[in-house]
């Protein structure tokens, strides 16, 4: 059961993050995010919405892990927290191995079946 409940936590995880990565607006805020902390005011200034929906922009990255907040008085600072990209990156990885070893078959069988052809 312990397992279980460790298979379903990495689940929910996995869906928040590629769910928050979804989104064509996110993935611009963590790319801006690799060059240092910024402020949401910042974050907000070259998106054609309002710093209310840059903000809920924001709230999905932070429920997902993959930034941080930080409160100094009235300015949030946010920070990229890369660490659960890694869940999903050894998630994808498994099944790029296994299409890695599938796509090598289906050239080998390719090739076979070019030579029996040209016999």
């Amino acid at each position: 059961m312990n397992r279980k409940l460790r298979r379903k936590d990495r689940s929910a995880v996995l869906n928040a993050v590629f769910a928050a990565v979804a989104d064509a607006t996110r993935r611009s805020i963590l790319d801006r995010l690799r060059e240092g902390p910024l402020t949401v005011t910042e974050l907000a200034g070259p998106y054609a919405m309002s710093l209310n929906a840059v903000s809920k922009h924001i709230k999905t990255l932070e429920g997902a892990g993959l930034l941080r907040r930080e409160i100094h008085g009235r300015e949030h600072s946010c920070r990229l927290n890369a660490s659960r990209m890694e869940e999903a990156m050894a998630w994808m990885s498994y099944y790029a191995e296994f299409w890695g070893e599938r796509m090598e078959a289906l050239d080998e069988y390719l090739i076979a079946k070019r030579k029996r052809e040209a016999r």
